[in-house]
């Protein structure tokens, strides 16, 4: 059985999440130009923040800086690429805030 696949452009990119054990990577991207136009990750958050917070509490940053850094690039709407993972925990919060910051996906 084939899959449709996802395919974003400049002005409607795809987001695509990696997570692992310890760390959330986050990146937005245009398939058709195959350019990666934004990239967030738990590790540049944790260099900038020295405080001990928890993996959901940092999803939710890095929904919050990802956003950020989308709307100051005039994107306002993306497709989510969730491959394998299932929409839970720190999936659905980083989603959730980039959601609340006005992105439409």
């Amino acid at each position: 059985m084939k899959k449709n696949k996802i395919n974003g452009t400049k002005y409607k990119p795809r987001i695509s999440i990696f997570r692992s054990n310890k760390e959330i990577y986050v990146q937005i991207i245009d398939d058709i130009n195959k350019n990666t136009i934004l990239s967030y990750s738990s590790l540049e958050e944790k260099k900038k923040n020295n405080k001990k917070l928890t993996k959901i509490q940092i999803s939710k940053i890095i929904g919050e800086k990802i956003a950020y850094k989308m709307l100051k690039k005039n994107i306002y709407k993306a497709f989510f690429d969730r491959k394998f993972y299932i929409y839970h925990g720190r999936i659905k919060e980083l989603i959730e805030n980039i959601r609340k910051k006005g992105i439409k996906i």
